[in-house]
């Protein structure tokens, strides 16, 4: 069996095309959107535009978050049939490139939220179209609840023919800006988290009220939200996959989210480390390190040696992060390689951008380049989508063959 690395041929001028916007339009506004937190980067409305006309066209397919719906049509054979190349590659393949421009300004784009994964991921034909188009935010962690997504408190009472949510959520990405919040809520909290939905409920809804944005160390560009829900009643059409409670299926629906979205997580910070690494490189030419492919690193210079392990690393988290994605597409089951996925990657973002801060001496610290700026970003990548300790947890249940209960 033949395995070929290089990046499908079909995906090539989307990869390039992400490229392209990443070059010429994220990265020259990403210092600008970073000392303005929280101000809208009105230059995404154009080119969310141009991304929505080629997902119409088709010749976009996976551009973005929406791109991510494990059915049938959303993945093209190549060759025999037996190998798909499909959206969720697509996808992982132009997140990487975007965020290689700016991690912040990519998870501002219009009708590119989390949230339009989990109606992808989970909507059936009926909602699919009928929320085609909308922004999405996800609306999951809770205060006190940390990483803990089966301890969700926020509530879902069916009345008649709506679903009337309580609750408060926070660290909603976009929660702001988005013209809908996928909410995460219990029907039941007496029966454990196979009573946890996911509810799409538009902004406006009475009842639902955006509390204060937060100030943070990174991805500043993107808004960031506590949402509060008094009342808020939502038709009940708009609970995204079965309202039946199953014990033996769990929370399984709304958790097959992180299947399809942790890949993309993991793209970015593969995008984010690409950036930095490919920037210290030049520095450290500049300097006068030379990075010598055919010799081992012992016989190296400390910097050089450090770069090429830095490399190795990347290399890792980028390979798993297609695995995941190639899977998907595949239509095998990917939870324990999407966790391993973000769990390489998140760390391996962490790692290579801080030590390219190092590496770069002063010029890595100050805000003359964009190094200092990629270490600060990278750090939510570790954390949001569940963070490496609940991703380590989940690649050792899988592993090992232990539940939830037996290994926490």
């Amino acid at each position: 069996m033949t395995i070929n690395l290089d990046d499908p041929k079909k995906l090539v001028q989307l990869r390039d095309q992400a490229h392209q916007v990443a070059m010429n339009m994220l990265r020259p506004i990403s210092r600008k959107y970073d000392a303005a937190e929280h101000e809208y980067p009105k230059e995404l409305d154009m080119l969310a535009a141009m991304i929505d006309g080629l997902s119409e066209s088709g010749q976009a397919s996976g551009a973005g978050a929406s791109g991510v719906r494990r059915d049938e049509s959303s993945s093209t054979t190549e060759g025999d049939g037996s190998t798909v190349n499909g959206t969720h590659l697509a996808s992982v393949l132009s997140v990487m490139e975007m965020c290689w421009g700016d991690v912040g300004l990519l998870l501002s784009m219009p009708r590119q939220g989390l949230g339009n994964s989990a109606i992808a991921s989970v909507a059936d034909d009926e909602q699919a179209e009928r929320f085609k188009g909308v922004w999405a935010s996800m609306a999951i962690t809770e205060p006190g609840t940390g990483s803990d997504s089966a301890n969700i408190s926020t509530t879902a009472r069916l009345d008649g023919d709506h679903y009337v949510l309580d609750g408060e959520k926070i660290f909603v990405t976009s929660g702001e800006r988005s013209d809908h919040v996928v909410v995460w809520a219990t029907l039941d909290k007496g029966l454990g988290r196979a009573a946890i939905k996911s509810f799409v409920v538009p902004k406006g809804t009475p009842g639902m009220t955006v509390e204060r944005l937060e100030h943070k160390l990174g991805i500043r560009a993107s808004d960031t939200a506590t949402i509060r829900f008094e009342g808020c009643r939502v038709p009940r059409e708009n609970l995204l996959g079965t309202p039946e409670v199953d014990d033996k299926q769990g929370f399984a629906g709304a958790m097959a989210t992180f299947d399809n979205t942790r890949p993309l997580v993991a793209a970015m910070a593969v995008g984010c480390a690409r950036a930095s690494l490919e920037l210290t490189r030049e520095l450290l030419g500049q300097a006068g390190v030379d990075i010598d492919y055919d010799r081992p690193a012992l016989t190296q210079s400390a910097a050089a040696a450090t770069y090429l392990q830095l490399e190795a690393d990347w290399e890792a988290a980028y390979l798993l992060t297609l695995q995941a994605a190639w899977m998907a597409d595949n239509r095998k089951p990917n939870s324990l390689e999407a966790s391993m996925a973000k769990a390489k990657a998140g760390r391996a973002g962490n790692e290579i951008t801080l030590r390219c801060v190092e590496l770069a001496g002063s010029v890595g610290y100050s805000e003359h380049d964009l190094l200092e700026k990629w270490a600060r970003d990278s750090k939510i990548l570790d954390i949001f989508e569940g963070t490496q300790q609940i991703q380590q947890l989940i690649v050792a249940r899988r592993l090992l063959g232990k539940t939830s209960a037996e290994l926490k």
